[in-house]
């Protein structure tokens, strides 16, 4: 029933009532094993109970699994046919630590078990094994979990009824809430006019909202997860000035401007990194003030620089001028040509990838008393994952743009030149292995409020989401907008999607058909410009040759529209 009641998304309705059932069975379980019991023979029983039980910061060891093993470390064959039971093992052993490594190679063999399975007629089993697959449980963001087990929830035999109607009565109204958060933040950002002054940089306020509402979706925090929208659009911003539009120099600038966290040091700088200067600085001191009259705590020191140190001893001195500091060092390898190492690359990456600066947002945003404890790994893990799903999903569209070298390229190059599918895998064997890492903080982190303990997890969540089929944060799509509004996306065909189907053909025969008729089209387009009885003046003629050459330029190496990049700039400046 708990589980039942976690993946509807009614988890904090019944909050209390499960961690008093919870303590219970923990309390239960450990008397058991203390006496050396082993009555639950039962794979799909036993994957549950360790499951719920490492979610929520208990203490279950792997060894409960020993039972179903067989003398060579696999399954025995005795629940070898049971998917169900393997299913929930494969769910349970993405709750791993650092040096389990049956819980790792259970993870391995149950995905190779569940790969193999057909179905044998049961849809909804099959349907359960299929999303299992894409992205394990642990990994996923709890609201479209909610969506995704509601819908399979009514075909469950035995299903409750009332505990159905209450969970679709809760998810409305959850929506409802996010959805007037969302417009504050909209209203928000319309009104800086930032997106209007700096007209290279991405307008992602959606997309940045659904970063926040992945991070803290309980309907309790709405203001600081519109504040954290804000934070996440303003990270945006800054990324495209440094990964986009600024020189080095100019680049250096902002960076010193931002580590002196002073309006006069803005003079030396162009007037589009003023505006963006200016909106960091005000914003910050906005939120701190909602916060001092809140909870009469200044957090805007912390904010800034200075004090920081003191409760996050690993971010040395501050957020947003790390942030900068770090998204500077990659700018200079991208104008030198340096190629760091792997170790390196992470020791820096982590940082860039911004998730340090989501994160103390949440912390400080979410009233929580202000501690000294360090941070390090319950901040680390999760942008170390956030770095690594973002190489994965952008290596491709980057290099074709030539940008700075991406834990990938740090890879092969250190491997002896590996394949890239090889530093893929390498590079997701290292996502895991953040994870199990990322399992440790939540388990032993007691110190620190289990709100920012899920904080830290649902960031690592909402990478795997935006970054599971590509760069969903650059590239706006209906998928995007789906997610927020929580619908079934459905894609709509190109002219490659059709032929393919009509004509049965592979995509690259599809492809080629395309480019066929871009050169057919060429042709007529030729006639036109020769025909000697065109009733249209020369100049018209010259701009619908220009648009189809402009056509050329923007598609010549992916989408130069949607993708803003470096290279973009310097077609205009060229």
């Amino acid at each position: 029933m708990i589980d039942a009641i976690e993946r509807l998304g009614l988890g904090h309705i019944f909050d209390k009532k499960i961690k008093e059932v919870l303590n219970t069975t923990w309390v239960s379980h450990n008397n058991n094993e203390n006496k050396g019991g082993t009555e639950n023979k039962d794979l799909y029983a036993t994957s549950l109970l360790f499951r719920l039980l490492r979610k929520h910061g208990y203490s279950v060891s792997q060894d409960v699994f020993n039972k179903f093993m067989d003398e060579k470390g696999g399954l025995n064959a005795r629940v070898c046919e049971d998917i169900k039971g393997i299913l929930s093992l494969y769910e349970a052993s993405h709750f791993a630590h650092q040096g389990e490594t049956l819980l790792s190679e259970c993870r391995t063999f149950t995905w190779m078990y569940l790969k193999a399975f057909k179905g044998s007629g049961d849809i909804i089993l099959a349907s359960k094994v299929e999303h299992a697959l894409e992205l394990p449980m642990h990994w996923r963001i709890g609201r479209m979990e909610a969506l995704w087990h509601l819908n399979m929830y009514e075909s469950v035999e035995h299903m409750n009824p009332t505990l159905l109607e209450l969970a679709k009565l809760d998810f409305n109204m959850v929506q409802a809430t996010h959805q007037r958060d969302l417009r504050k933040a909209s209203r928000w950002w319309r009104s800086i006019g930032l997106g209007g002054k700096l007209s290279f940089s991405r307008d992602r306020m959606m997309e940045c909202f659904f970063v926040a509402l992945g991070v803290m979706s309980e309907p309790q925090f709405g203001y600081p997860r519109v504040e954290l929208a804000k934070v996440c659009q303003l990270i945006t911003t800054i990324d495209d000035i440094y990964d986009v539009f600024g020189s080095l120099d100019e680049l250096e600038c902002f960076t010193d401007a931002v580590d002196r966290w002073d309006i006069k040091s803005i003079d030396r700088l162009p007037e589009y990194m003023k505006i963006c200067f200016l909106a960091l600085y005000n914003t910050t001191n906005e939120m701190g003030y909602e916060i001092l009259k809140d909870q009469g705590i200044n957090i805007i020191p912390y904010l800034q620089k200075g004090v920081l140190h003191q409760i996050f001893q690993f971010l040395a001195n501050e957020i947003w001028a790390d942030l900068c500091k770090a998204m500077l060092v990659e700018s200079k390898w991208y104008y030198s040509g340096y190629k760091p190492s792997l170790e390196e690359y992470l020791n820096n990456g982590w940082v860039s990838s911004s998730g340090p600066v989501i994160l103390v947002h949440a912390f400080l945003l979410s009233k929580q008393p202000i501690s000294t404890q360090v941070l390090d790994g319950l901040i680390r893990w999760p942008s170390m994952i956030f770095r690594l799903c973002n190489d994965l999903a952008t290596y491709k569209v980057e290099k074709v743009r030539g940008d700075a070298p991406s834990s990938i390229d740090c890879y092969m190059k250190e491997a002896n030149f590996v394949s890239e599918m090889d530093a893929r895998n390498h590079i997701e064997d290292l996502i895991f292995d953040s994870w199990k890492k990322l399992n440790e903080e939540a388990r032993t982190a007691s110190p620190y409020p289990p709100h920012f303990i899920n904080c830290a997890l649902n960031l690592a969540r909402v990478v795997h989401c935006i970054y599971q089929h590509g760069d969903g944060h650059t590239v706006q799509d209906r998928n995007t907008k789906d997610r927020l509004t929580m619908r079934k996306s459905e894609v709509m065909p190109s002219s490659i999607d059709c032929y393919m189907k009509e004509a049965n053909v592979s995509e690259m025969d599809a492809r080629n058909h395309t480019e066929d008729l871009i050169f057919n089209a060429w042709k007529k387009l030729n006639e036109e410009l020769s025909s000697t009885s065109s009733p249209y003046p020369i100049h018209f003629i010259n701009s619908a040759f220009n648009l189809a050459r402009v056509v050329h330029c923007i598609y010549q190496h992916g989408d130069g529209h949607t993708v803003q990049d470096r290279s973009t700039k310097d077609r205009l400046t060229s």
